[in-house]
């Protein structure tokens, strides 16, 4: 199984693709979340397939997912590169996160270009600064939003790095092949930007947050992974699994939150400089007609 595409269809184990990164036809809500099984990482997924506006879909190969990526063998390095055509990996985590963990093995591939985009404040050097920033967040994240403070966490990555959110939608459009979006566990910062670069070609509030919430089904298995991280530990300890566990509703409320209090995706994209004529690279990067 690992090394190649699946397709996890609800109750009904898993089928596997034609051929790697192959299309099918795609609903998040109630078909298929198209899993990519590595030896390495068990977060990712290609969004191909995904339906998109004007009765197009998310092209098959050109935005993948991910959690940690420090752990990839050989064969998940061929799977990603050789199969899925990877050249561009848009990494979401901290220049703290970076430096605990290390090189990671798609660094040293040639034509594969690592780009950082952190989307959380940048406070310091130590190994666990990770925990520090988020345990400081927790009383800005009730604020912004008390029905939800994880939705309230993701609206303060638009008002702390807006730059930098914009600035990986941007690597995302410009990718020259299959492009993976990145962080820890492939679900906040990953799911926030992610949600943006599909509401910005078409995708609907439902299918984001489906997408979003596809992420609870591997959630045991990224927390195994992230104990064993002397980076990551301190936070993931202090919290019971389910509390890390993601739920749609999360997304659906950041999504309202954003059409609220800054009149959408696209209004909030383009006052931060990420105007049409980016919207449309990134509509014609990721869409299929």
């Amino acid at each position: 199984m690992n090394g190649q595409l699946f397709w996890q269809l609800p109750g009904n184990g898993q089928h596997e693709a034609s051929g790697p990164g192959a299309a099918r036809d795609h609903n998040c809500e109630d078909e298929a979340v198209k899993w990519i099984e590595l030896d390495g990482a068990v977060n990712v997924r290609d969004l191909g397939g995904t339906p998109a506006g004007d009765g197009g879909q998310i092209a098959a190969g050109r935005l993948l997912r991910g959690d940690n990526l420090q752990d990839l063998s050989p064969k998940d390095v061929r799977t990603l590169v050789g199969d899925l055509g990877l050249t561009t990996v848009v990494d979401l985590r901290s220049t703290a996160e970076l430096r605990s963990e290390g090189p990671a093995p798609l660094d040293a591939v040639p034509g594969v270009r690592h780009v950082h985009h952190p989307v959380l404040p940048e406070r310091g050097e130590n190994t666990d600064v990770v925990a520090d920033v988020l345990l400081t967040r927790d009383d800005q994240d009730h604020s912004r939003y008390p029905a939800d403070p994880r939705c309230g966490h993701y609206l303060g990555y638009l008002e702390d790095r807006p730059d930098q959110v914009v600035a990986a939608l941007r690597t995302i459009a410009g990718s020259g092949g299959a492009a993976i979006v990145h962080c820890a566990a492939g679900k906040d910062r990953t799911g926030v930007v992610v949600a943006l670069a599909l509401s910005a070609v078409g995708v609907t509030p439902g299918d984001v947050a489906a997408d979003y919430a596809a992420t609870a089904e591997r959630t045991d298995a990224i927390l195994a992974r992230l104990r064993r991280s002397a980076a990551y530990a301190t936070d993931i300890n202090r919290k019971p699994a389910d509390a890390h566990r993601p739920r749609a509703e999360t997304m659906t409320a950041f999504l309202e939150q954003l059409d609220v209090r800054h009149g959408g995706t696209t209004a909030w994209l383009s006052s931060h400089g990420f105007g049409a004529d980016d919207q449309q690279r990134l509509r014609l990067r990721l869409c299929a007609c």
